[in-house]
């Protein structure tokens, strides 16, 4: 009998006793997703014999989450050009009255709209009246939280990192990182492994990183990378730069040259990674976004050349 068939009957009746699933008989897969039991006993019986086997394929399915390829990071789309959001922080505005991310472009487009009309300055996206005191920043960001909005824990949490409450920024991002919030789940990484507010913990470090890329964060994914350069697994670490290269992150490029140049990677999967990155980088310009980018260039240079006198 050949291997497939004897997969077929294993996913038919129970491992265990052998009992064949029907109507009255309810199999549930065992998390490998190899075999199926009919009950909690059945499973806990048959485990000497198939923990290895389920231990590897675990690793395996583990492996395959870790390792694809996300579609974008994890800052997401404009929500009102609908274009992916440049990576570089500077380049983008959160809102705290809605949590949401604008970029410059649009959120200058929206500057420009209120002035030629006279008009209140406003959220670019859900139009609500822009706060004029810290105090009332605030209040929204407070009102947010109260409706468990994950941007929002994440973003205060990161303000009492700031001011150096790491406790409570811990609390903050934990809830975050509950709620999916994949840039709390990279805070909290960076904390287990400084031990700022808790104590160090690489395995944990390791944990919330992991979760972190997967959600195609690429400081995160770039750092697993650096964490397998430093044990020396050199196939893995040139896999996570592939990926948050692709993702248009600069840094990845130099390590992942390196291990090109050492043979860790083949031409053509760096010559794939290096296109992924000029399109994903290409992908969040426009017209309006490299207007708004000039003018905050001469901006710069207009205060830097006045506090020269």
């Amino acid at each position: 009998m050949s291997e497939d068939n004897q997969g077929g009957e294993k996913m038919l009746c129970c491992a265990s006793c052998g009992i064949a699933g029907g109507d009255d008989i309810k199999l549930k897969k065992c998390a490998c997703k190899l075999v199926k039991y009919c009950s909690v006993q059945c499973q806990k019986n048959h485990r000497p014999k198939h923990k290895e086997a389920c231990k590897k394929r675990m690793a395996e399915l583990r492996d395959e989450i870790l390792f694809e390829q996300p579609e974008s990071s994890d800052v997401g789309d404009c929500p009102i050009c609908c274009l992916p959001l440049p990576i570089e922080p500077e380049k983008s505005t959160l809102f705290s009255c809605c949590s949401k991310q604008i970029c410059n472009g649009c959120s200058d487009a929206n500057k420009i709209r209120e002035y030629e009309g006279g008009l209140k300055p406003c959220c670019p996206f859900c139009r609500k009246a822009l706060p004029n005191t810290e105090e009332e920043v605030n209040i929204q960001k407070m009102k947010r939280i109260e409706v468990n909005c994950p941007v929002a824990l994440c973003q205060v949490g990161s303000e009492r990192c700031h001011e150096g409450d790491y406790k409570t920024g811990f609390e903050y991002f934990a809830r975050s990182a509950a709620l999916g919030n994949v840039h709390a789940h990279y805070q909290l990484s960076t904390m287990y492994y400084s031990g700022d507010g808790v104590e160090k913990d690489e395995k944990k470090s390791v944990y919330h990183l992991r979760h972190a890329a997967i959600g195609a964060h690429i400081h995160a994914r770039h750092n697993l990378g650096c964490t397998e350069l430093r044990f020396g697994r050199m196939d893995t670490a040139a896999k996570h730069f592939i990926i948050s290269a692709k993702l248009g992150d600069d840094k990845s490029l130099m390590p992942l040259k390196d291990l090109y140049k050492a043979g860790h990677v083949s031409k053509d999967d760096f010559a794939a990674a290096l296109r992924g990155h000029q399109a994903s980088v290409d992908a969040t310009k426009s017209p309006q976004r490299e207007k708004a980018d000039e003018f905050r260039r001469d901006y710069l240079q207009r205060e830097q050349w006045w506090n020269m006198y």
